[in-house]
């Protein structure tokens, strides 16, 4: 009898062994469809993770990612207690439930009572079919397969992500933003009753369309009165708009994106921006942007009738970048703060510049002419400094500016003459505002933080104290600043920093056709001025250690190793018998040899050039290596 027993005992435990491994093939062979799981939308978060924007779905479903952890406790336990009190235990189907389910729908000769689990629905939700027994089978089979893939929280995660909430809304990150304008995170007790209640007949219970029949359902949820229904469907959020197809562009897609904006300041800087340009001419735009010294932005926006993002449109910066040479002279020590220039009517070969009033200042200091623009001592700055040198030097910074087609390194390029864009700009100016370095901007929190050599940190710290003045009509103190304006009013130009923030701002037409009275001065900068207003206090940065200042010394000296000219010295007469060969030591390779600014032919390997004097006169001769380091003399050809 006992061996009967046991022979019982284990066919029956070959039977439930062979069901199980059956079981586990048949899953394997035909796993739950998670499709509609992963084809979610983006959420675009700022530094604080709060929702800038959101992108939808393929198709324009509004579905994101969200898990039981992204919602507010109360919304997960009105659920569990309203459509599934036994969820935690379950393994995915209640056959209590089900049995009362199936004898209702037996009396009354159709579905009227689901039964279904929340674990059931999360199957139905990825799988959708009509409501059929057939249908109802396989949402069993598929729960139990939920169960065995999935932990409780995870389960939920799918509800919420899937739910409906009429017409294209789907998930409770959707339905919360759309109804209440706010984040799951934040729902009360009322709105997440009604966030339970509309997914039972999502259309037949939208709030803008059906509200006491919604209101009555959520009141019988909360077991309470709710208080007022949303009236209509809220927009949902979407900042920082224009910048968003580059901050995805290229990258592979995510259901979340972090960036380094600031959602407040952003929102400010679009309400300022809408503001302005309620006063601006017809078809003219605006773009501005603020970023910290680190090269993280913090906010930017557009204005006008166009969907592109213009921080990143290549324009004429005027005046703007008149700073950088001033910091070139003042390294190379061609010229100090108090220098005196002069800004005097002077002709340089072919090109003689002029000021903006068409008058002239007569001699000034270097700082007075940078603060007040002055187009001549500019110009003759630029031409000791060399326009190649200049702009190789802002290349290797990270910064390439656009030259007309066909033009060469030139003089203009002081006033304006080369093209360049609103972040490149800003980076420039963060290299004023911090040690010197021009930092990469970034918009996404995932992007590395990048820096290129430029300024030794006192020469950066000099052009700062230059440009440092009050605003015209007053606002922040402490803000440096510089304006520009490019030729016939196209571009205005106001950028600005402290040691907390660089900001700046551009007004134009983004086609390039002239704007009548368009300056800088005069449209830009009291945009800038207002921009500063937004932006909390600089933080107050402590004097550098003696240690760190000596530090900061030896890192601005020339190397051991640094680039020289070694033939022709400075001051050298030349005779005009034969070619010249100029000669180099130092510095990185490959090498630039130029005299007055036009490269001459040579092998890049070399350090040497012959240079054949077209005629007698005086010549600047210069090296420039691969970092941007240059060297020069004054030679004169008899």
């Amino acid at each position: 009898m006992a061996a009967k027993a046991r022979a019982r005992l284990l066919a029956l435990a070959a039977s439930a062994a062979s069901l199980v491994a059956a079981a586990a093939v048949l899953d394997r062979a035909f796993p739950p469809d998670l499709s509609r799981l992963e084809t979610v939308g983006t959420e675009v978060v700022d530094r604080s993770g709060r929702t800038l924007a959101l992108l939808p779905a393929p198709g324009g479903v509004w579905r994101f990612r969200t898990a039981a952890d992204d919602v507010a406790p109360v919304l997960v336990e009105t659920l569990v207690a309203t459509e599934d009190r036994h969820f935690w235990w379950h393994p995915g189907v209640n056959p209590l439930a089900l049995a009362r389910a199936a004898l209702q729908d037996l009396s009354a000769g159709r579905i009227v009572s689901g039964g279904s689990t929340l674990t059931m629905q999360a199957a139905r939700l990825l799988e959708p079919r009509p409501r059929t027994m057939r249908s109802k089978l396989i949402e069993v089979v598929r729960a139990l397969q939920l169960e065995r893939r999935f932990s409780k929280r995870e389960i939920l995660g799918i509800w919420l992500t899937l739910a409906p909430y009429g017409g294209n809304l789907e998930g409770a990150r959707a339905g919360a933003m759309a109804w209440f304008g706010v984040s799951p995170r934040l729902l009360d007790p009322a709105q997440a009753a009604l966030l339970v209640a509309i997914p039972r007949r999502p259309e037949a219970l939208r709030p803008d369309r059906h509200a006491e029949r919604a209101r009555v359902l959520r009141d019988r949820i909360l077991h309470a009165d709710g208080g007022a229904m949303p009236a209509q469907r809220l927009r949902l959020p979407r900042h920082a708009g224009q910048a968003l197809s580059g901050l995805l562009a290229g990258r592979v897609p995510a259901s979340r994106v972090a960036t380094t904006l600031d959602l407040p300041l952003q929102a400010a800087l679009e309400r300022l921006a809408a503001e302005r340009m309620q006063a601006l001419p017809e078809r003219a735009a605006l773009a501005l942007l603020v970023a910290e010294p680190s090269g993280d932005i913090r906010a930017l926006a557009t204005g006008g009738r166009i969907s592109l993002d213009l921080t990143r449109a290549v324009r004429s910066p005027g005046s703007a970048l008149k700073p950088f040479i001033y910091a070139m002279a003042f390294q190379d020590g061609i010229a100090g703060p108090e220098t005196r220039l002069d800004d005097l009517p002077r002709r340089f070969g072919g090109y003689a510049p002029e000021n903006f009033d068409r008058g002239f200042a007569g001699p000034v200091t270097a700082a007075e002419a940078l603060r007040r623009s002055l187009n001549l001592p500019a110009v003759a700055l630029l031409d000791r400094v060399g326009p190649l040198r200049f702009l190789a030097t802002l290349r290797t910074a990270g910064v390439t500016l656009r030259l007309p087609a066909g033009a060469d390194p030139s003089l203009p390029l002081a006033l304006g003459g080369a093209g360049v864009t609103l972040r490149q700009a800003v980076g420039l100016y963060a290299a004023l505002a911090g040690d010197g370095s021009v930092p990469a901007l970034r918009l996404r929190d995932d992007d590395l933080v990048a820096r290129q050599p430029f300024l030794p940190p006192r020469i950066a710290a000099m052009v700062a104290d230059v440009l440092t003045q009050p605003f015209p009509d007053g606002g922040r103190a402490g803000v440096a600043w510089k304006t520009g304006t490019s030729w016939g009013g196209r571009d205005a130009w106001a950028l600005g920093f402290d040691r907390g923030f660089v900001a700046a701002a551009w007004v134009g037409r983004p086609n390039g056709t002239p704007l009548p009275g368009a300056t800088g001065r005069a449209l830009a900068l009291p945009l800038l001025a207002r921009m500063f207003d937004l932006l909390p206090p600089a933080p107050r940065v402590a004097a550098p250690a003696p240690a760190l200042a000596d530090a900061a010394r030896v890192a601005t000296a020339r190397p051991a190793d640094g680039l020289r000219l070694l033939f022709p010295p400075a001051g050298a007469v030349l005779s005009n018998d034969g070619p010249v060969v100029v000669r180099a030591m130092g510095g990185r390779r490959p090498l630039t040899f130029m005299v007055d600014g036009a490269p001459l032919p040579h092998d890049p390997a070399r350090r040497e050039v012959a240079w054949l004097p077209p005629a007698p006169g005086f010549y600047r001769v210069t090296i420039l290596d691969a970092d941007g380091a240059a060297a020069h003399a004054a030679v004169r050809v008899r």
